[in-house]
């Protein structure tokens, strides 16, 4: 992907060297699944759990252990984004990889603003938040563990971008369009908020049965694969992507597939608890509206899927 040179988005607020920014919130984001968390947020630990935990941690950190670098696997260096400090403190860079973010955050804002606008409607351009290991939104509590997720009740899409580590190391899905694409799938989101497709899923899935939940939880997650997808045509129709790019997009579909995941972790599969989609199923919708470039080809709620 030829993004360098181009313009970059100024919607991104960087909290990364924020140490106050961890807090509480309400259930409600739409998080992209990063191997060990759920797909929805919401439910979790009680306030006075998470309290005890919050202060135990400030405990342990003021005794010089760290216990998120103790679960990250006693990493002792920053990921993508940062540089150590003399201290040992995490510091954000103004390096590539927040400048490839805001790129692919720009690429996003002009297609969607050319979609809108043929549709005489108005896109609200949402604001990204690079953070580190934890930080809060609007649909609670986010960590590194959650994965990247947008949230509705603030219009904020949230990425620690050490996912993208994760992304390449842990799952197989390496390269810049297949990082491109994870951004992609979270604006994806924030489209489907802003047609009132969210808002519905939310009040309806409060009737519904946790299988049924999942059942139309599925069909969301597929249309922002769609919508990335369709993202993914207009780029190419810039002239930008380059041999290999729609390969990495569709392998990373594929790895963070609901099966592929569950497979990975536990050995077998549980597809009623399924919330992402298959591996087939991403792959397959991200490359309907990458082919189609088309809203109406994204119609994951009749028929099929």
């Amino acid at each position: 992907m030829e993004w360098k040179g181009r313009r970059q988005s100024d919607n991104i607020e960087d909290r990364r060297s924020d140490p106050s920014m961890g807090g509480l919130g309400r259930g409600g984001g739409f998080s992209f699944p990063s191997g060990g968390g759920m797909g929805r947020r919401g439910g979790g630990l009680s306030i006075g759990t998470i309290i005890f935990l919050v202060v135990i941690y400030l405990v342990l950190k003021a005794m010089g252990i760290d216990l998120l670098q103790i679960m990250d696997g006693g990493m002792t260096t920053g990921g993508p984004g940062y540089e150590q400090s003399e201290s040992g403190s995490q510091t954000p860079a103004n390096d590539e990889m927040t400048a490839f973010v805001r790129t692919v955050l720009a690429e996003t804002e002009d297609t969607w603003n050319g979609i809108f606008q043929s549709q005489g409607r108005q896109y609200e351009e949402p604001r990204l938040v690079l953070f580190s290991a934890q930080t809060q939104s609007a649909c609670g509590f986010a960590s590194a563990a959650t994965g990247p997720f947008y949230c509705p009740s603030d219009h904020k899409v949230y990425l620690d971008t050490a996912f993208f580590n994760q992304l390449s190391r842990q799952f197989g899905a390496s390269g810049d369009f297949a990082e491109a694409y994870v951004v992609a799938h979270e604006v994806g989101h924030h489209v489907q908020n802003l047609l009132g497709i969210l808002p519905k899923f939310n009040q309806a899935r409060q009737r519904m049965s946790e299988a049924d939940a999942n059942k139309m939880s599925v069909r969301v997650e597929l249309q922002a694969d769609c919508f990335a997808g369709i993202w993914g045509k207009f780029t190419e129709q810039k002239g930008i992507l380059e041999a290999g790019d729609l390969e990495e997009a569709l392998n990373a579909a594929q790895q963070i597939g609901d099966d592929t995941l569950q497979k990975r972790s536990q050995g077998y599969v549980v597809p009623e608890s399924f919330n992402h989609g298959t591996s087939e199923q991403r792959a397959r919708w991200f490359k309907r509206g990458f082919d189609s470039g088309q809203l109406s080809a994204c119609d994951t709620f009749s028929g099929p899927i």
